[in-house]
Parts: C-alpha cells; sequence; structure tokens
C-alpha cells in the first residue's frame, strides 16, 4: 500500500531529485556501514529475500487490492543496511516491469526502506518489551507500525507534491502520446480530494497492514525455531 505507482513524468522535479538525493546520501552510510565478509555470507539470503519481495510487490491481491512488500522481514534477517540496499535493488528492478516509474525509484527506496529499517529497530525493541508473548508477536506489531509510518511517509510526499491523489497508487492504465512516450490518463483516474484520499487510505490500509503483519509473524516466528541464528543476532 505505501509504495509509490506513479510513473515517470508525473511527480515535480524538485521532490524526484529530493527523493535520488536522499537515497544517494543513505546508501552511501548503508555501503560504508556493511563490510565484504558480512556481504559474501548472506549473499544467498539477500538473494532469496529480494527474490521473495519482488514477487510479493508485483502480485495484487485482488480483494482488496493491496500487495505484501515484506520488506520488514528483510530488516529483520538482513539489518538495516544491507535491507535498505536491497530494497533499493528491488525497487529498481520492478520499475522496469512498470511498477512505477525509474525517477520514482528514490521515494520509493524512501518510502520502503523506511519499512525495513524501523521494522529492524521496532522488532528488536519490542521482542525485549514483548519476551514473555513470543516472537512472533513482536515481529508482527512491528510490521504494523512500520507499515504505518511508512504509509504516513507516502501520503506527505503525495500532499507536498500536489498531484491528483486518485494516480498515486495504481497508475498502470497509462496512454502514450504522439513522441511514443508513456503518460498518466487523468480521465481514467478521475480527481480526489486529498482528505478524502487520506481516509480511504487509512480506511482500506488496516486490511493489508494485517495481513502483512500475520505473514510477517509466522515467518518470523517459524524462522526462529528453524534458523535461530538468522533472527537471534543484531546486525548492522
Amino acid at each position: 500500500m505505501s509504495h509509490i505507482h506513479i510513473p515517470d513524468g508525473v511527480l515535480p522535479v524538485w521532490i524526484v531529485a529530493a527523493g535520488w538525493a536522499v537515497t544517494a546520501l543513505l546508501l552511501a552510510l548503508c555501503i560504508r556501514r556493511v563490510n565484504s565478509g558480512d556481504v559474501k555470507r548472506k549473499l544467498p539470503l539477500i538473494g532469496i529475500v529480494s527474490a521473495l519481495m519482488i514477487a510479493g510487490m508485483t502480485l495484487e491481491i485482488v480483494p482488496i487490492a493491496y500487495h505484501v512488500n515484506l520488506s520488514i522481514i528483510a530488516g529483520i534477517l538482513l539489518g538495516p543496511a544491507l535491507a535498505f540496499i536491497s530494497v533499493f535493488i528491488v525497487d529498481l528492478i520492478i520499475s522496469m516491469f512498470g511498477h512505477g516509474g525509474i525517477t520514482v525509484v528514490g521515494l520509493n527506496t524512501v518510502v520502503i526502506g523506511a519499512e525495513a529499517v524501523l521494522g529492524y529497530y521496532l522488532f528488536q525493541l519490542l521482542r525485549t518489551a514483548m519476551a514473555g508473548r513470543g516472537i512472533g508477536w513482536s515481529s508482527a506489531l512491528a510490521a504494523v507500525l512500520s507499515l504505518f509510518l511508512s504509509t504516513s511517509i507516502m501520503l506527505g510526499i503525495v500532499y507536498v507534491s500536489h498531484i491528483n491523489p486518485a494516480v498515486a497508487l495504481h497508475t498502470e492504465e497509462t496512454v502514450h502520446d504522439a513522441d511514443g512516450g508513456a503518460a498518466v490518463d487523468m480521465e481514467a483516474h478521475g480527481s480526489l480530494d486529498f482528505g478524502r484520499f487520506v481516509k480511504t487510505i487509512f480506511l482500506l490500509a488496516p486490511l493489508g497492514w494485517a495481513l502483512e503483519a500475520a505473514v510477517t509473524g509466522l515467518v518470523v516466528s517459524y524462522l526462529y525455531r528453524v534458523r535461530p541464528d538468522l533472527v537471534a543476532s543484531e546486525k548492522t
């Protein structure tokens, strides 16, 4: 739900540039934070988690028009730095499939990367505070809180960009201009007041949050039983 489904040429240049600038800065910090030995050791896990994120982000659950990001799982298993790098790669790949424009990759990395990073730190905090309730519950709650915050970031981006909120979620319905470039079919989306848009998002989003929280809790709980080393250790 927090992924920004907007093609190229819709958002103002300044906000696109800001998204890339923030992403570039955070990527540089993450790359400096990880060491080559850690990357080599976790490379298979990085590949698996990234592939699952690609599948989750591109397969829509039709009844509620939602797709799981699995970014909180990525944060918990890979740690904040490697998870953010993985989110950038995933966003870049799915943008080539028309899942948001390439120019929007920077903003999407900020939004989804925030889910992964917040998910990791909230999980570490909650697993201590909720030690008696099991690791599944702490990871599920971390997912809900992270998704709420990332959705709020997405709404903030839509607000400051002053675009029609109706194009912010699903813009696979594009038309082509005379030069062959992609353009948003504004008539297909209609106009939507931002206040109404926010109410709609927070009315529908909790269904998706609950689903992703359930998936996160079950996956993390299972992995903790069979491979506790993937979950138990703190990561950079």
